[in-house]
């Protein structure tokens, strides 16, 4: 009897989960400090699954070009270079969402920093807002020619923590 009481919290759990790293997740007024932070951290398992997975697909797309590349037959050389460009252009996607992994993991690594540190009350998610603020900063100065993937995933976590971190005012 136990296993299945084990089994059905789990499962709500999962449920829960799923719940609250719902892109469209709106919580209430009068929702918990942990209810909100369980909703970012939730968003943000999901998101770095989400990116591992997609990261996967790459590198079998990346290993299937690689392996059409062996040089058994002759190609023109302008199929020669499409090949080429097309491996580049993979390897390139594969990179940049190698990047947008490590910051979703940075990001949940300072979420962790902020619980540590700070009372987990409204504050908490103030001062993790302004963490990652400050590094959306630096993203921008880095690369002021250019939205790099660091930055669209730091403006995702920004996007989020407004999203469930405070009280929304109805229209």
């Amino acid at each position: 009897m136990d296993i299945d009481d084990n089994l059905s919290q789990e499962e709500t759990e999962t449920g829960s989960d799923e719940l609250l790293s719902n892109d469209n997740l709106r919580l209430p007024d009068s929702a918990n400090p942990l209810v909100r932070l369980h909703a970012i951290r939730a968003w943000l398992t999901r998101r770095q699954k989400e990116t591992r997975l997609k990261m996967g697909a790459i590198a079998l797309d990346l290993q299937q070009l690689q392996q059409e590349s062996q040089p058994e037959v002759r190609l023109r050389r302008r199929e020669l270079q499409a090949k080429q460009d097309r491996l580049q252009a993979v390897q390139e996607r594969f990179q940049s969402t190698q990047q947008l992994l490590r910051v979703y993991e940075e990001a949940e690594s300072l979420l962790e920093d902020c619980v540590n540190h700070t009372t987990v009350s409204e504050r908490l998610l103030v001062e993790y807002y302004l963490t990652i603020e400050a590094l959306a900063q630096e993203a921008v100065q880095e690369h002021a020619d250019q939205q790099s993937p660091r930055l669209t995933a730091l403006s995702d976590v920004l996007l989020r923590i407004e999203q469930v971190g405070a009280p929304h005012e109805d229209d």
